[in-house]
């Protein structure tokens, strides 16, 4: 009689296999997917080359969403349940973010921090200064890489000094005669940041006020932390058989600065 119960017993028990466990399993798994990508980690892909040297094109990489608290585009879509900011704290000079394009607040950028509220930006002859002071520059082996037309050129490179502190190298394609080295002077508004690329001269960025402008402080989604994998420009990423020789072994697990 008690093995009669015993098993009746294991009878009522609801399985764990078949359809309904393969879609709650998946279910828990698109739960735990959505919760670590708007609130810890979202992968990003780098489509253009405006931060080169920096990020190339292939790039894959993490970008931490706490590190400016969180805004209503921390969410996929930008349907986050609230106005404003929470937890946040203002990005630092130099820092390399990922955000939504203020003109039409769903485009990914990624770009360089260059000016914080209240701060003025200027480009005079290519070089750059943050509130009336000249920015340290110093000269450094050119950087090959490609020019408008596709051609392979050696571009001037230059490691930036920041007035935060921060070192990240620059190039410039057409040296310092591009179509945004002559600005005029940007006070960056409050609330508000001003973006710029390190491919300077190949860069949609603040300095093209009818493409982008000033950046929204709410406009931030995340850091750019860490490149986890990293293929050649022009490469399949699902042509694995080739990874032996597309994919640039050397910027696996980099840090971004």
């Amino acid at each position: 009689m008690m093995a009669e119960i015993e098993k009746t017993a294991e009878q009522k028990k609801p399985s764990k296999d078949g359809l309904g466990g393969t879609i709650r399993v998946f279910a828990e798994a698109l739960i735990i997917a959505l919760i670590v990508r708007t609130f810890l980690f979202q992968p990003f892909e780098i489509p253009s080359g405006s931060l080169i040297p920096t990020l190339e094109i292939g790039d894959y990489l993490f970008v931490s969403k706490y590190s400016y608290g969180y805004s209503r585009y921390s969410f996929p879509y930008g349907m986050g349940p609230f106005e404003g900011r929470i937890w946040g704290s203002m990005p630092e000079q130099g820092d390399i973010v990922v955000f939504k394009g203020p003109k039409d607040n769903s485009t990914d950028y990624i770009k360089r921090v260059i000016g914080r509220p209240g701060d003025t930006v200027q480009l005079t002859d290519g070089r750059l200064y943050i509130n009336d002071q000249l920015v340290e520059r110093t000269p450094l082996p050119p950087y090959e890489t490609k020019d408008f037309f596709g051609n392979v050129i050696q571009a001037p490179r230059y490691e930036e000094t920041l007035p935060s502190g921060v070192k990240h190298e620059i190039i410039e394609i057409e040296g310092d005669r591009g179509s945004y080295d002559n600005t005029p002077k940007f006070e960056v508004p409050p609330g508000h940041l001003f973006m710029m690329g390190d491919n300077r001269d190949n860069s949609a960025d603040s300095r093209d006020m009818q493409s982008m402008g000033y950046v929204p402080y709410d406009n931030i989604e995340g850091k750019a932390r860490w490149v986890f994998f990293s293929i050649a420009d022009g490469a399949r990423v699902w042509e694995f058989w080739k990874w032996p020789w597309s994919i640039r072994w050397n910027r696996l697990f980099t840090s971004i600065t």
